[in-house]
């Protein structure tokens, strides 16, 4: 009993998790000028890398196509 009780909590944070992840990864791509459908590439070994490489990079200046720069409201 108590051991589907924590698979369920496992599994719901796994989900939470999985959601969030997501949603940090196109927001990044976003930053960059990158389309939020580039995040399926995670599914292969070079996707991995290319998209750990895409996170390190410095986002666009000024606003691009997907909204305003986030960083200049903070100045």
């Amino acid at each position: 009993m108590m051991e589907s009780v924590v698979d369920i909590i496992v599994l719901l944070v796994g989900f939470f998790f999985m959601i969030a992840s997501i949603s940090w990864g196109v927001r990044r791509l976003h930053d960059i000028d990158r389309s939020g459908w580039w995040i399926l590439i995670r599914f292969t070994a070079i996707g991995i890398i290319l998209l750990f490489i895409w996170a390190c990079f410095k986002g666009t200046d000024g606003d691009n196509r997907f909204g305003k720069d986030p960083l200049a409201q903070l100045q």
